[in-house]
């Protein structure tokens, strides 16, 4: 699906003549007679460029008139008409038209196309581990882009965009993790409080199982075709962030300067603290029943009323108004019978703020100034509150404003994500493939529909290492 941006005018039909000459002076400065009597490009770099009124913003991005660059991606309509949206105004004011390439055969067809020969200009990789299949194409980052990503983004996040030790990945979009969800209004009809650490969450857990009031304490719901059991992954995760610090953390998922062991002590206590809760029949019901529960009707119970919490990124919000007629509301709004929304996955104490996310890299492919401007672009403060104020999207731009976030579950991401004290990316993606999408995925489905013992579940994925 192939989107090129069609530019319209910022001042509008009333003006065309006016707009003709904005957008002549925004696409950079005229040509001179030369000596010889041709011309000579006076406005072909940043440093002489010109912008009309009201494009100086963009100035830093001009001289790249009549351009045209490619972003392919994963990202389909619906998603991408707000990217096509947000890109109007770049458009106008630097004379780089972009066309937006989405296809959901991107992970197949991105080798294709490097290999063809025909690579894009731009790509967005759903994952850090894609990219590095790309090492010696994906190009290394500008000095000017480079220093934008490290002004802009949390350095525990940049990294992620490394190849090699080489930066060559810029972050886009994100996604949290390290939520619950909850009714308001259940929680209020029952006097229970918010926890603010993982004793407390324990504690409360306890506290509902143990009561008259009906409601089951969680539910989880792991069924995902061939990619049953990632939800699990994402408990597991979340609590290595939270028992352990963020070195740990790479180590395990292979992104440390040695690798922890997936049967090592410290994953087994990791495996042994999600067991308090994800397979305690007291608190979640049926355990087996959750591997044939679809993660999207895993919460439902929350919308209805009949459990109190259930673990899973800011996604699943969209997924349980659209299938289970639920709302997100506010904290605050305690009347609501179906309203839903989320509280912070807690740490071991209240002062301990880890975040588990998940987002996109863009990479370039093609060494021209105006993919540079493109890709530099999409690094800036200003492009990433453009296109978070559309609805529906965040990123971990520090530069990112709340205030432009208007959906409830969206702004508390963004509110955590600024004030997280550790960010790690979601740990199955970083795996090799035939552990973090494979073992990883099938040893804990196997965990809680067959009942494996957790050294047996940890010995099975560790041996799927490669060169374990």
């Amino acid at each position: 699906m192939r989107h090129t941006i069609r530019r319209r005018s910022l001042i509008g039909a009333a003006g065309l003549s006016v707009a003709a000459l904005v957008l002549a002076g925004c696409a950079g400065a005229a040509e001179e007679p030369a000596a010889d009597g041709g011309t000579t490009d006076s406005g072909g770099s940043e440093e002489t460029a010109e912008v009309a009124a009201g494009c100086e913003a963009y100035a830093d991005y001009a001289g790249n008139e009549g351009t045209e660059v490619e972003i392919y991606t994963t990202i389909v309509d619906p998603e991408a008409s707000l990217f096509i949206e947000s890109f109007v105004e770049f458009e106008e004011c630097t004379g780089i038209d972009i066309t937006w390439n989405g296809d959901q055969s991107f992970e197949e067809q991105i080798a294709v196309r490097i290999e063809g020969g025909t690579a894009p200009d731009l790509a967005v990789f759903p994952q850090p581990g894609k990219l590095a299949e790309f090492a010696d194409a994906a190009l290394p980052l500008s000095d000017a882009i480079a220093s934008s990503v490290a002004e802009n983004y949390p350095s525990d996040w940049v990294p992620y965009g490394e190849i090699d030790g080489v930066l060559k990945g810029t972050p886009l979009g994100a996604n949290v993790k390290s939520f619950v969800w909850y009714s308001p209004k259940v929680f209020a009809d029952n006097g229970w409080e918010i926890p603010e650490t993982w004793d407390e969450l324990l504690s409360l857990t306890d506290e509902i199982a143990s009561g008259d009031s009906g409601v089951q304490p969680w539910c989880i719901g792991i069924e995902s075709g061939a990619a049953t059991g990632w939800v699990l992954t994402d408990w597991m995760e979340d609590l290595m962030l939270r028992v352990h610090d963020g070195e740990t953390y790479d180590r395990w998922t292979g992104y440390g300067d040695t690798r922890l062991a997936f049967n090592s002590p410290e994953v087994s206590q990791v495996l042994t603290e999600a067991e308090k809760i994800v397979k305690n029949a007291d608190y979640v019901g049926n355990v087996p029943a959750m591997a044939t529960t679809t993660f999207q009707d895993g919460g439902s119970g929350i919308v209805d009323g009949s459990c109190a919490m259930h673990k899973q990124a800011s996604f699943i919000g969209g997924i349980l108004v659209g299938d289970h007629n639920a709302e997100i509301v506010t904290p605050e709004d305690t009347d609501v019978e179906n309203g839903i929304t989320t509280f912070y996955f807690p740490g071991v104490t209240a002062d301990q703020r880890p975040a588990l996310a998940g987002g996109e890299f863009v990479a370039a492919f093609q060494d021209r100034p105006e993919v540079e401007a493109v890709q530099r672009y999409l690094t800036s403060p200003e492009w990433n509150n453009k296109k978070a104020s559309l609805g529906g999207w965040i990123s971990l731009n520090q530069g990112l404003d709340p205030a432009n976030v208007d959906d409830t579950v969206n702004r508390a991401s963004v509110e955590i994500l600024q004030s997280a004290t550790l960010i790690k990316f979601d740990g199955a993606d970083l795996m090799p493939a035939g552990v973090g999408t494979g073992s990883f995925w099938t040893e804990m489905t196997a965990w809680v529909a067959e009942d494996k013992a957790n050294d047996a579940v940890l010995d099975a994925i560790e041996a799927t290492w490669p060169d374990s």
